[in-house]
């Protein structure tokens, strides 16, 4: 007799980059530590912001911080996305719309709001007369003051709120509600408010009074500091690809990919999942072994499609470019000259790109967020120069010369690339070679390994004097430092860093290409050993 099976109804997890993050239905980095960070703050009485680039995890982050607080706290939880643009054209408007978001946050999703505040509430939604700010915060205050738990507030997406005048006025009235609380202790109000932003809303100002006009004020200058570094760890990459292997048994080593994951994204979340997620979906179907999938050829894989694809994060990012030339300049200058700018916290043109997750805090300098924004940058500079078209050109089309047996020719590509760049531009001048020098070469790389492999810049090596340039090539490193020539006696340091670069990355051959304006130069590529390395160097 034949036995019918049922079907289990147990689902594989899966990397998610589309919203919230679930444990028990997708792979994810452990936030228990960053989450346990998070509740000091609440248990304290803090009110705060968490204001993170798009797509940092912020609302995955919430959704865990709601269930390990749900043990001490009533935590009541909404969506600003829930709201149109209607609910902040006037105070009547706002204070019925928001009564009414909490009352169906408590039907749909079970927010502990009690009956009898539910009730008020709905009445509050549905009055007929102009209702105000005080007439939901005594309802706020008598739920507080009489609620058996500690209740615990929590807006996420607040960005569509912070330029509304309605909404300051909110924070204002959140804010004199704490600073009551903190003179008198048997005063009751929420007893923490988290809210989540793209947006720094700490530094908002809004008019004391509809008149006073040059009169401002900070609603939210009672925010504490939220300093929690919210990238994932090297050890939580691990863990989650840990997590993947005993589901899948690919055979891969977790702590290589992992470190190679990290390398790429420095832990920005979406950027974690988005590597996984295509090396899951798309890169594993392309070998005949997943442990050749998940290794760092696959990693390398993953990234040139992320740079390559359309993708919202992207769509989101670059367009701001344009809004801002000055900004746009500066960071060509980073790039391809090495210049350093100062972080300043104050500048509006920096706020817009710290808010779209182009740049971070490095020391009090500005520094790319990641390799992948980094790379994204590069290509997009390199591709809107028309000036050196005629050099991208020449290199795409001698494409076939440069790549022997799966194997790139780095010899051979700067060979062509002193030939043609002499035919095309011929000799240049010292302010030439240290403004543009390092752009035309990786112009000319591009169309050489598009498609194939791509390219980084090791950050601590991009200066005036030196670019360490690391091309991925099929699983396989290329390390080549651009540098300007300033006399022999630096160019036996350059070929000293080098070799401990190399080193570093247990390789045996490496490259140098230096620009230099001495007239007496002699162009051309030479062989030289250093100690038990190979160096191929090049003379512009």
């Amino acid at each position: 007799m034949k036995i019918e099976r049922k079907k289990s109804a147990f689902r594989m997890k899966t990397f998610n980059t589309a919203g919230v993050c679930i444990p028990s239905k997708h792979y994810m980095v452990n936030l228990s530590a960053k989450i346990k960070e998070i509740e000091k703050l609440v248990n304290d009485g803090k009110y705060f912001v968490i204001h993170r680039a798009r797509q940092y995890g912020k609302t995955t982050t919430i959704a865990a911080l709601e269930t390990a607080l749900a043990f001490s706290y009533d935590v009541v939880s909404i969506d600003f996305q829930d709201a149109t643009e209607a609910l902040f054209e006037s105070e009547n408007r706002f204070v019925k719309g928001l009564s009414q978001i909490l009352c169906d946050a408590r039907d749909s999703m079970g927010i502990p709001v009690p009956t009898s505040h539910y009730e008020n509430l709905l009445v509050l939604a549905k009055e007929d007369r102009s209702v105000f700010l005080n007439d939901l915060f005594r309802i706020f205050d008598y739920w507080c003051r009489t609620n058996p738990r500690p209740v615990v507030l929590i807006i996420d997406e607040v960005d569509s709120a912070a330029n509304n005048q309605v909404f300051l006025d909110f924070l204002g009235k959140l804010r004199a509600s704490y600073l009551k609380r903190e003179k008198n202790d048997k005063y009751r109000t929420f007893h923490s408010v988290i809210l989540a932003s793209v947006t720094d809303i700490t530094h908002l100002r809004g008019k004391i009074r509809e008149e006073d006009r040059h009169r401002v004020n900070s609603p939210w200058n009672i925010a504490a500091d939220f300093d929690i570094d919210m990238s994932l760890s090297e050890e939580g990459i691990k863990d989650m690809l840990d997590d993947y292997e005993m589901d899948h048994h690919t055979g891969m080593d977790t702590k290589l990919v992992a470190g190679a994951v990290r390398d790429y994204s420095n832990g920005y979340p979406y950027f974690v999942s988005r590597i996984c997620q295509l090396i899951d979906t798309k890169i594993s179907a392309k070998f005949k072994k997943p442990s050749d999938a998940w290794s760092l050829y696959g990693v390398d894989e993953a990234v040139k499609l992320i740079l390559s694809e359309d993708n919202t994060f992207f769509d989101s990012v670059m367009g701001k470019l344009g809004n801002y030339p000055e900004l746009r300049g500066q960071l060509r200058r980073i790039l391809f000259r090495g210049e350093t700018l100062p972080f300043l916290p104050d500048d509006e043109e920096q706020k817009q790109l710290r808010m779209y997750g182009f740049i971070r805090n490095e020391n009090n300098i500005v520094a790319l967020t990641n390799k992948i924004i980094e790379m994204r940058l590069y290509n997009y500079f390199i591709g809107e120069s028309e000036k050196n078209n005629e050099l991208r050109q020449s290199a795409a089309g001698d494409r076939s010369l440069f790549v022997f047996d799966g194997l790139l020719d780095v010899r051979k590509i700067m060979e062509h690339f002193i030939i043609e760049h002499k035919r095309i531009h011929g000799e240049q001048s010292e302010k030439f070679l240290e403004e543009e020098g390092r752009e035309r070469f990786l112009t000319y790389l591009s169309p050489i390994i598009i498609g194939t492999g791509t390219y980084s810049i090791e950050e601590q090596t991009r200066n005036h004097r030196r670019m360490d340039v690391v091309i991925h090539y099929k699983g396989k490193r290329y390390i080549i430092e651009l540098k300007i020539w300033h006399g022999e006696r630096y160019n036996v340091e350059g070929e000293k860093q080098i070799k401990e670069y190399l080193d570093y990355w247990d390789l045996d051959t490496g490259y140098m290409l230096s620009f230099n304006f001495n007239k007496k130069k002699e162009s051309g590529v030479r062989r030289i050993r250093i100690e038990d390395k190979t160096l191929f160097e090049g003379i512009v």
